[in-house]
């Protein structure tokens, strides 16, 4: 099994930032692709970014292309998402997920284990 934890949530003002971390324990070596996805109240999980395995290769939501940055050290078994620019309706829970797939697709389906979750709020 593998775990994840995500951190970094907060409530921060439109045109503000935060940087989402995502650690992840245990069977490590068996997950590749990293994503993050996010979900608002009364609304479906969507996909925000993902990284493919073996660098170089990632995957933005057109809603956050340009605004959100995702990457990851694998030395620490971490992966991140850096959120500037932030909007009203960026306010979500987000989630990280771990794909034992190399490519890191925007299908939540695609993905095998999931974090419990951090709050994002922007205030306008």
């Amino acid at each position: 099994q593998v775990q994840l934890v995500e951190s970094g949530g907060g409530l921060v003002q439109a045109g503000g930032s935060l940087r989402l971390s995502c650690t992840a324990s245990g069977r490590t070596f068996s997950t590749r692709a990293m994503g993050w996805f996010r979900q608002a109240p009364g609304k479906e999980r969507e996909f925000v970014a993902a990284d493919s395995w073996g660098g170089g290769l990632t995957n933005y939501a057109d809603s956050v292309k340009g605004r959100f940055t995702i990457s990851r050290d694998n030395a620490k078994n971490t992966v991140y998402l850096q959120m500037n620019s932030l909007k009203p309706e960026d306010t979500a829970v987000y989630y990280c997920a771990a794909s034992k797939n190399r490519v890191g697709y925007g299908e939540p389906g695609r993905y095998d284990y999931w974090g419990q979750g951090t709050q994002v709020t922007v205030s306008s």
